[in-house]
């Protein structure tokens, strides 16, 4: 029997909306464990602002973490980056569609105007297809022209399943406990050099992959 567009714009809805609940209490079940995180409550706490990066096959939990305030998420205009921006807005995010190989510099200038006069950024630096944990320049770029700092963080799940995709995407199993460390507060001076940015943005995939392998060693 074939479905008309209705039918299945009805069954694209309920897919949907069981999914968005389905995380959010996928989430909500697990145990969480945060190394290092006074500094940035306390810039929540005061209303300052910032830019946090997570690796893109960690991102369900660190979303869901910083869901209910006013912070800017980048999403992909891919089909997969559709249901990531619903899942966001769900989550109270202010969302933007944009990658490093399409409407990424537009999605850059939003990230550096926002994180300057209005809130919160977040980000995966090697979303949306990759290569996995290369830190690409968007967070320290926006970190830079808008004078906020960075933090990066490391996303570990005790008890996950690991699927085959290009990020190695993570699913935590409910209930489980999920270890996350943030770095301390990096600053990028906006009177750096191209290749001292460069530099930077070294640092920080190299400091990321150091904090995933930290946070992976559960007690």
């Amino acid at each position: 029997m074939k479905l008309n567009q209705f039918s299945k714009n009805i069954l694209r809805f309920l897919g949907n909306y069981f999914l968005l609940w389905a995380v959010t209490f996928l989430c909500a079940t697990l145990r969480i464990e945060v190394v290092n995180g006074e500094e940035i409550e306390k810039l929540k706490k005061a209303g300052r602002r910032f830019v946090s990066a997570f690796w893109h096959g960690t991102m369900l939990f660190p979303w869901y973490f910083f869901r209910g305030q006013k912070i800017l998420g980048i999403t992909s205009q891919s089909k997969d980056g559709d249901l990531l921006a619903k899942t966001l807005k769900y989550w109270k995010y202010i969302v933007v569609r944009g990658s490093s190989s399409k409407g990424g510099d537009v999605a850059l200038g939003i990230m550096v105007d926002f994180a300057k006069n209005e809130g919160s950024v977040v980000i995966t630096p090697d979303g949306p297809t990759g290569p996995k944990e290369k830190f690409k320049a968007g967070a320290v770029i926006t970190a830079k022209k808008s004078g906020v700092p960075l933090f990066l963080m490391g996303v570990a799940y005790q008890n996950k399943i690991a699927l085959k995709s290009w990020d190695g995407f993570e699913i935590p199993k409910p209930f489980s406990k999920v270890r996350i460390i943030f770095s301390d507060k990096i600053e990028v001076s906006s009177s750096l050099s191209y290749e001292e940015t460069s530099k930077v943005i070294e640092q920080c995939e190299d400091r990321m992959n150091k904090l995933q392998v930290e946070a992976a060693r559960f007690n």
